[in-house]
């Protein structure tokens, strides 16, 4: 659920906080990538979310300009979502998260017993 009090801040760092929002969207938006993917796609792929969460997830990142929504009009419905030039200038930033993540996590190892 989007904070509103985040999103409609004077700070621009809090803004995109807010647009941004929880951790499924970082997820969400690194999943989907450079492809189209089908919502039953991501609902394999994203670990341990809800399907009403990720239904919500992308009608606010379509909503925050970051995602497209293809709806096709045939039968059975397919709808097909692929990241916004604005999604797309998003996945560096993501890269960026996981190398300094990468640098910086500590492996945990199992103790060795003798």
């Amino acid at each position: 659920m989007r904070d509103d009090r985040f999103c409609n801040s004077n700070c621009p760092f809090t803004r995109a906080i807010g647009t941004i929002g929880n951790k499924w969207k970082p997820i969400i938006i690194n999943v989907i990538g450079t492809r189209s993917i089908r919502f039953g796609q991501l609902d394999a792929i994203v670990p341990n979310i809800s399907r009403k969460v990720l239904t919500e997830q992308l009608k606010e990142l379509e909503e925050d300009g970051l995602l497209r929504r293809l709806a096709y009009k045939e039968i059975p419905p397919r709808v097909e979502y692929s990241l916004s030039e604005k999604g797309l200038a998003f996945l560096p930033i993501l890269e960026s998260i996981k190398e300094w993540n990468l640098k910086y996590e500590i492996a945990t190892m199992p103790l060795e017993t003798e």
